[in-house]
């Protein structure tokens, strides 16, 4: 990506330094579906429900003991490369200063005034307006405060883990929480709340209309990206497969078969690899917010 020149936002909260691995809110869907196979079985025995509360035990003090089977990275034995770790906040941060310029223009046009969301950035855990945050959890965005929270470390997982590198697959990321913001300021997140709770707990029906809201955000990421090649001219050679490559890698059926060996689409949460792949595509071929609707 082009961003040399770029301005960095301001709109930032860096709490890298402040925040920490030794408290720890519910896993994420993501985790739970991976930790499920394995702890299946040892409901079956006292033994079993013993190491269960261990493992419990461990997670909400801070230490993640997926760690120990090689599936994922205890908080605390995390070394932080400290000058890549600023070169990636610069750059995100330059990259939110380019949503918050192509939002401005954009969302004009259709009858609405953009607000600026806040970018936490932290290492390890934080809270949040919708929770205690913790690394395991990945991007998201909390409607309840407008903040869009990442932990840099992601970014070593998406390239190392999920063999998808590259400056603009980290923009896609951040491009993606942006849009869930959108989302929020259209009263979007607000009526599939609504929905879900008129179903009484429907997890395949929940489960349906929360991967319509993730590949909407993942067709405005698109539209972000059409708007600001248009305006600032952003893309390099190779960017656009970075996001392809991305958006596939967190496919949910690529994450559940590289976890249990198994698809559940009634488990997906945020589309399959080629949803994904093809919602980014559309949003960034037209540009148009218009042809976003996931609902239909």
């Amino acid at each position: 990506m082009k961003m040399d020149n770029s301005r960095e936002s301001r709109n930032v909260d860096d709490r890298r330094s402040s925040s920490g691995g030794k408290r720890r809110g519910m896993p994420s869907m993501g985790i739970l579906m991976v930790i499920w196979p394995l702890a299946k079985p040892l409901l079956k025995t006292k033994f079993g429900w013993a190491i269960i509360g261990l493992a419990a035990l461990s997670w909400f003090s801070g230490f993640n003991p997926l760690s120990l089977v090689g599936m994922g990275g205890g908080a605390s034995s995390v070394v932080v490369d400290k000058a890549k770790d600023e070169k990636e906040a610069v750059f995100i941060k330059k990259v939110l200063a380019s949503t918050e310029d192509v939002w401005k223009q954009i969302l004009p046009k259709y009858g609405m005034k953009y607000q600026e969301p806040e970018l936490v950035l932290y290492r390890g855990s934080t809270q949040s307006g919708c929770g205690y945050a913790s690394a395991q959890m990945g991007p998201f965005y909390c409607p309840a405060d407008s903040k869009v929270y990442i932990d840099l470390g992601f970014f070593d997982e998406l390239a190392r883990r999920h063999d998808a590198p590259g400056d603009f697959a980290q923009a896609y990321v951040l491009a993606h929480e942006v849009g869930h913001h959108i989302q929020n300021m259209q009263g979007t997140l607000a009526k599939v709340q609504r929905a879900k709770q008129g179903w009484g707990g429907d997890s395949s029906k929940s489960n349906a209309l929360q991967v319509q809201v993730e590949l909407q955000a993942d067709c405005y990421a698109g539209v972000w990206a059409y708007h600001a090649q248009k305006i600032f001219g952003i893309l390099e050679k190779g960017d656009i497969a970075e996001a392809l490559n991305a958006a596939s890698a967190i496919g949910d059926d690529k994450l559940q078969r590289e976890a249990t060996g198994h698809v559940r689409p009634d488990t997906f949460t945020h589309g399959s690899s080629k949803q994904r792949m093809d919602w980014f595509s559309r949003g960034l071929a037209i540009g148009d917010l218009r042809q976003c609707n996931t609902f239909n």
